[in-house]
């Protein structure tokens, strides 16, 4: 088998209003501060003579590029995004943005957040529309079974409650049960 790897899927276009400001303040950061200081750190290392054997010289470099892959992939990124900023229409339906709680067959409660691929890190209740169980979940209402196949057998969710917070605020109140008619 060759090194060859198809390109990954890319993710879906979606993102919140705090989660796109989160990737404009680091493509900020790096381009304005952090990329300057270091090439300001390559130019000094370079002035010392042999960069053959010079560390700072070739860590340097190897940071600058780093920085530049990654600002070329954010910038890119947030050219091809679509900022959601307020709920759907039907908020009785799971759509992107909505926060969501799951009873699990043996009774527990689980409270997610679907949100886009590139924020779903932003806390530890985000779940990627992406991902198997964001998937599932997209498109169900209130009372709505949802069957996955996991590694230790097949899980099935009930949701109990969808509410959809203030799209500007990347940290909502907690979710309470509406009232079931």
């Amino acid at each position: 088998m060759g090194r060859y790897r198809p390109p990954d899927k890319p993710g879906s276009k979606y993102i919140t209003a705090a989660g796109a400001a989160r990737l404009r303040t680091e493509l900020e950061q790096l381009w304005r501060h952090e990329r300057p200081q270091v090439t300001a750190a390559v130019a000094a290392a370079a002035a010392q003579g042999d960069r053959s054997e010079n560390a700072e010289y070739t860590y340097g470099k190897r940071r600058l590029r780093e920085i530049d892959r990654r600002v070329r992939f954010l910038r890119a990124r947030l050219d091809g995004m679509c900022v959601v900023d307020r709920p759907p229409d039907d908020r009785r339906r799971v759509y992107f943005g909505a926060r969501v709680a799951l009873e699990t067959e043996r009774g527990e409660q689980l409270r997610y957040r679907i949100v886009g691929p590139d924020e779903f890190d932003m806390a530890g209740d985000y779940i990627s529309m992406d991902a198997p169980l964001g998937r599932a979940l997209l498109g169900k209402r209130l009372d709505d079974e949802v069957a996955l196949e996991l590694a230790g057998g097949p899980q099935r969710y009930t949701i109990v409650a969808i509410e959809y917070p203030d799209f500007g605020c990347s940290h909502a109140p907690p979710l309470s049960s509406p009232a079931r008619s």
